[in-house]
Parts: structure tokens; C-alpha cells; sequence
């Protein structure tokens, strides 16, 4: 489901996590007794608790690199016991906490939750000012502050102008370029000043900040969210049962594309751009 993107405008103290799409998503998946799922993006726990909640005998893997996210399965665990299992990896391991043939369907609700957005110590949001860090794992690989003093200059072109969807990528490339060393770099809030007077500030109508597209292709970079999902699919197709339903909610296009992609390669029907936006496919 490709939905457009999503910005949080609400202080850390006020956020709480909302679903999103959470009735079409149990209707798509359609949770029966003895019926096995997973929720490969547990985030706040709100799908897989509703999942859950539909029947006293249903089973369900959660998975979530977000160490944080390992404290609120906790609750789940004490409120659905043996019926809820959680990973505390990346989705593109699924392989490794199920077998094939397991599930009646898969769920994926790709991007970062807002508890990720809205803690400052990750450092996703230039609205909180903090380190910046963007990490979906900050265990495993380099924070987005290491990325833009080091990367070079293809890498970060690819992450402005092809992840990020930024128009003026050349300009804010080479303001990133230029502002090594100075410790602009550091900080979500300087970053996100240097990137909106690289591309000339807000505009009118405008209803994003000028540095959104450009933060959200430094995370997927940094992340390799897109070889991930790539990486993740035939994963979970593998591991649903006959029948079983793979559910994948996008905030990107790229995203968007890579799943429609998948989906026609193992449905056999083409996706045209008339077609539902949710991406499903049945075994």
C-alpha cells in the first residue's frame, strides 16, 4: 500500500501508536483458530496485538531490530503468553525464526514507527535536536553523522536524489560536502538547517519541511531498507503456508515498486497503476 509520506508534528510526551491501516489489514489476513502469522515490523505492537485479539487460538512471530521494541513485546508476551513469540532482529532473518510453510499470512509495515521517530536519541527527526543518528539498530552499521562526513560523493547522490526524491539533490550534496568537518553534520537540527537553505527554504504551499526527503534518504541509505525488503520478501513468501496472504503496507515508492514487482514475478498477473494500492498476493 502505497500511502505518500507521513510526518509527525507531536512532542515525545503526546506520541502513542496508532495502527495504521489496522482494519484493512485483519480483514486482508482474515485470523482464524489455529491460524500462525507474523508481524515483521512490531514497532508499537498495535497489529500484533490486534491480531491476536481476534482468536483465543491464534499463534504469532513479531520481529523488530529496535532494541527498544524487544522492552514493549514484553507486554504482549504477559498479556497473550505461548501465543506470541518475538525476534529480536531484522526482518530479512525471518528465515532464521520460522520454517517454511508456517504462516496463514505476513505482515509488513515498512518505514520507522513513531516511537522511533519522536526519541531524540535516534535521531530521525530534525525536529528534536540530537545526535544524528538514524540507526533502525544502533548495534550494527554507521549512524547517518558518519555517513554524511565519509560517504562519498555516489553515495550520497544516490541517497539524496534516488531514495530521498529530491529535486535539488546537486545542491544539497554539496552543501553536505562543504559542511564536513565544520560539526554541522552532527546534529539533526543543523543538518536539516543546511539542507533547507541548500534548497532554498519552504516554498508557499509547502507542507513538508524542506529537509524531509533528504533525511528520509539518508535513513533508508544508511540502513539499506530497500535490499532489505528486496532481501525479505521471497523470505516470507517461502515461509507462508497454501493459501497464505503476504500484506505489505509502503510509505515510499521506491518501496512500493519493489513489492509490486514481487508480487506480479509470483502472482503471474501483471500490476498496473489502476490497481489496489494495498499490495497483496494469496499463495
Amino acid at each position: 500500500m502505497y500511502c505518500g509520506a507521513v510526518e509527525f508534528v507531536c512532542s515525545p510526551a503526546a506520541v502513542r501508536h496508532i495502527p495504521v491501516l489496522l482494519e484493512e489489514c485483519l480483514s486482508f489476513l482474515s485470523p482464524e483458530a489455529g491460524g500462525s502469522f507474523a508481524d515483521l515490523t512490531f514497532g508499537g505492537g498495535g497489529h500484533s496485538r490486534s491480531i491476536l485479539a481476534t482468536n483465543p487460538d491464534v499463534s504469532l512471530l513479531a520481529m523488530d531490530c529496535d532494541p527498544d521494541a524487544s522492552l514493549r513485546a514484553e507486554s504482549v508476551k504477559d498479556e497473550f503468553g505461548e501465543r506470541f513469540r518475538f525476534g529480536d532482529a531484522s526482518f530479512s532473518k525471518i528465515d532464521q525464526f520460522s520454517a517454511e510453510g508456517e504462516f496463514n499470512g505476513v505482515l509488513m509495515d515498512l518505514g520507522i514507527s513513531s516511537f522511533q521517530l519522536m526519541e531524540p536519541n535516534k535521531g530521525f527527526s530534525f525536529k528534536l535536536d540530537a545526535p544524528i543518528d538514524m540507526r533502525l539498530d544502533p548495534r550494527e552499521g554507521q549512524s547517518a553523522a558518519e555517513f554524511l562526513e565519509t560517504a562519498s560523493r555516489e553515495s550520497l547522490i544516490r541517497a539524496v536524489r534516488e531514495y530521498g526524491e529530491e529535486r535539488r539533490w546537486s545542491r544539497v550534496v554539496n552543501a553536505i560536502v562543504d559542511a564536513r568537518g565544520t560539526g554541522i553534520l552532527k546534529r539533526t537540527m543543523s543538518a536539516a538547517e543546511l539542507v533547507s537553505n541548500a534548497v532554498g527554504g519552504q516554498r508557499g504551499r509547502q507542507r513538508i519541511h524542506p529537509a524531509t526527503k533528504t533525511f528520509q534518504g539518508i535513513r533508508i541509505a544508511i540502513n539499506g531498507e530497500l535490499e532489505a525488503l528486496a532481501m525479505t520478501l521471497p523470505k516470507a513468501f517461502r515461509a507462508m503456508r497454501d493459501g497464505g496472504v503476504l500484506a505489505v503496507i509502503s510509505f515510499h515508492s521506491l518501496e512500493d515498486r519493489i513489492v509490486k514487482r514481487f508480487m506480479r514475478k509470483m502472482s503471474g498477473r501483471p500490476i498496473h497503476r489502476g490497481d489496489s494500492s494495498f499490495a497483496q498476493d494469496r499463495t
